[in-house]
């Protein structure tokens, strides 16, 4: 830390847990495992790791492969994958034949399939819905309006109970918020909304709603992938060739449309005019 160099220390075992420097050794020790094909993708945050395949024709083989290569890569690396946290989800919108997906074998064991799975505090289903995420989420937020309501009861002020409502139960509602709020449904905007409305009757103090939290964050997210041209999405926020807005991208289902590059480039191209 400055000029102030530690004892050295030899790990054997890996790095210590809560260490500063153990997220970053990790990433490095794994930079080297990546995809094989163009048809695959490895996404790795520190020790979770998905593999994301793109199966056209029913041809698995290239998917299938990425796995074993997974595999044999951490044998030889001496990690250990954890087979019974392993699920495998199947997202799935051809109507035009049925598929039927072989189950990945990892160690001589099945890697059980899901119908939703949760990834990084985000409820994940192959329908790509997300209902299960917000009604996850609204029942956690509620639970800690107990608290809030405590708080208040202590008659603390209206600005601590504002920070307390930010931290624990805004920073809930809000998890991951550009990815799936442009997608949800009326009716479960409207359970996030209540959730907003009952800590406001207990604040007595008007709070940001999740829509204008949502924009926010989808202007913030879009301005840092353009200015970073190493980003591997830089590419899908083209200029039009007036130099000043952003050319659309071409949604042909409303999914697409409500996710986030459409509704950021939108957000973007409103504060540029």
């Amino acid at each position: 830390m400055g000029r102030h160099i530690s004892a050295s220390l030899i790990l054997r075992t890996g790095a210590p847990q809560g260490c500063a420097p153990s997220p970053l050794l990790y990433s490095l020790y794994t930079y080297d495992r990546v995809a094989t094909t163009n048809s695959t993708t490895i996404i790795k945050f520190a020790d979770d790791t998905v593999v994301v395949g793109l199966i056209s024709d029913n041809n698995e083989t290239a998917y299938l492969e990425e796995i074993r290569n997974l595999e044999n890569w951490c044998q030889k690396n001496n990690l250990l994958l954890n087979v019974s946290k392993t699920k495998e989800l199947i997202v799935d919108f051809s109507t035009k034949q049925e598929r039927n997906c072989q189950t990945p074998v990892i160690s001589e064991s099945p890697v059980e399939r899901m119908d939703s799975f949760r990834y990084l505090g985000v409820h994940i289903t192959q329908d790509l819905s997300w209902s299960c995420h917000i009604n996850t989420v609204v029942k956690k937020a509620r639970q800690r309006l107990y608290h809030l309501r405590c708080l208040r009861d202590f008659r603390l002020p209206s600005k601590v109970l504002r920070n307390f409502y930010s931290c624990t139960i805004e920073s809930i509602l809000t998890l991951n918020i550009t990815t799936w709020f442009g997608n949800s449904t009326m009716q479960d905007r409207r359970a996030l909304q209540r959730v907003v409305r009952s800590a406001e009757c207990i604040i007595h103090t008007k709070l940001p709603d999740l829509h204008s939290i949502y924009s926010k964050r989808c202007w913030t997210k879009a301005r840092n992938i353009v200015k970073d041209l190493s980003h591997p999405n830089n590419g899908l926020f083209p200029l039009l060739r007036s130099g000043k807005l952003l050319r659309s991208l071409k949604a042909n289902t409303e999914r697409l449309r409500r996710s986030f590059f459409p509704q950021a480039i939108e957000t973007l191209n409103q504060t540029s005019t």
